[in-house]
């Protein structure tokens, strides 16, 4: 039998019988190797029933009428079952069966199918209390969804109700192995990606969460920043190149303001004002968080500034992916055995020039423009530990 071909089946319930002994005529329908089957309403003599014709033999008490019930029964059936094959959407035996009975049904969504309808309502929020960049890591994650699903099932899409733990599993060790995401990466992409299977469930489309026994594997986190030293050699070296020169002083501007390239690369004279104190800070929305971040303009801020204060923006605008591609010439030629990247003058900002200068960690983490301090502990904790166990060194070589 052709599973994907509705099957209609009459038969008699012989087992129960009325007062007159008549049968209840029974109808099942079959399709993808499921069953539904529901009464008729109508009943017969069991002996006039022909078996093979599924039908009542013709001449006996009522045969017209209701073998012409039994034929409108199963012409409505197969209208019901052609109409959800033009829809070209995934449906099921009691989608049928409900249609048939003239009650609506829930749509079978698969999963990219219904990331794609979550990504659609997500779109209407940009500007208004979501970011683009927050949109395209979850736009990333259907790609990353779609691809897994070749590679691993040889289809285009996959049903959202066969949906189980060990699904998860494979997706983590294809984004693992395929696509070399480190474990801290992989955390975060398979919180984005269980966020659209979260509202699934909310929404009725799944009667649970799939991936609710599912436990996120710990991910190292080790921050990396430049030393007292690093950041010193840094700032002495002279490049002959204007490009690289451009970088170093971008990149060490940041080392003392903890500027994400976002606000860097956007940095305008508007967002320098004089505070409370006199002094000039920093005042801007963080693009990421949308919190308001107020920074100390620090001497060495100053000095870099003053080199670019005829340009249209405060700093030499350039591309993320071409700054830190210039950043690997820098520590090439300076000597740092490190991979430079924007994000580790960030990093230095909070470590060598704040918390190793005995800058308490709720200040740190206002000046970072963190969301919660919970983050900043998180990251930074062992720096401070660090730096307790510096200044225990040397005071065990005083006493």
């Amino acid at each position: 039998m052709n599973i994907n071909k509705l099957a209609v089946l009459l038969y008699l319930n012989k087992a129960k019988r009325n007062k007159k002994g008549m049968c209840s005529i029974i109808c099942r329908i079959t399709f993808c190797k499921k069953r539904k089957q529901f009464s008729t309403g109508l009943y017969i003599n069991p002996d006039h029933w022909n078996r093979r014709k599924q039908k009542v033999i013709e001449d006996s008490e009522n045969s017209e009428y209701t073998n012409t019930q039994l034929s409108l029964i199963i012409n409505k059936m197969n209208q019901v079952f052609l109409w959800l094959q033009v829809q070209e959407s995934s449906f099921t035996v009691e989608d049928i069966y409900a249609l048939y009975k003239g009650e609506k049904i829930k749509k079978e969504y698969n999963i990219v199918e219904y990331h794609e309808v979550f990504l659609e309502r997500l779109k209407k929020l940009i500007g208004i209390d979501l970011k683009q960049a927050t949109w395209n890591k979850f736009f990333y994650i259907k790609q990353h969804l779609k691809a897994f699903i070749k590679s691993k099932y040889n289809r285009n899409d996959y049903a959202l109700k066969e949906l189980k733990l060990q699904f998860l599993h494979d997706f983590e060790y294809f984004l693992k192995v395929e696509k070399k995401q480190a474990q801290i990466t992989i955390n975060k992409s398979i919180q984005r990606f269980r966020k659209p299977v979260k509202v699934a469930v909310a929404e009725g489309y799944l009667d649970r969460d799939p991936f609710m026994l599912y436990k996120t594997k710990s991910a190292k986190k080790e921050v990396v920043f430049l030393t007292v030293d690093e950041l010193k050699s840094l700032e002495g070296y002279r490049f002959s190149q204007p490009r690289l020169e451009d970088v170093k002083n971008m990149f060490i501007f940041c080392c003392y303001t903890g500027l994400a390239y976002a606000e860097m690369n956007t940095l305008e004279s508007k967002h320098i004002n004089i505070g409370f104190d006199g002094l000039k800070w920093i005042n801007m929305e963080r693009k990421k968080t949308g919190r308001v971040i107020n920074i100390p303009l620090l001497p060495k801020a100053l000095e870099i500034l003053k080199i670019y204060e005829n340009m249209d923006y405060l700093l030499p605008v350039i591309s993320n992916q071409r700054f830190n591609s210039y950043l690997k010439e820098i520590a090439s030629i300076v000597g740092i055995e490190k991979r430079l990247t924007h994000h580790i003058a960030r990093k230095t900002f909070a470590s060598t020039v704040l918390l190793y200068n005995n800058v308490p960690m709720e200040i740190v983490s206002e000046l970072l423009g963190h969301s919660n301090m919970s983050i900043t502990q998180e990251y930074y904790g062992k720096v401070v530990m660090k730096k307790v166990s510096d200044e225990i060194k040397k005071l065990n070589g005083r006493i």
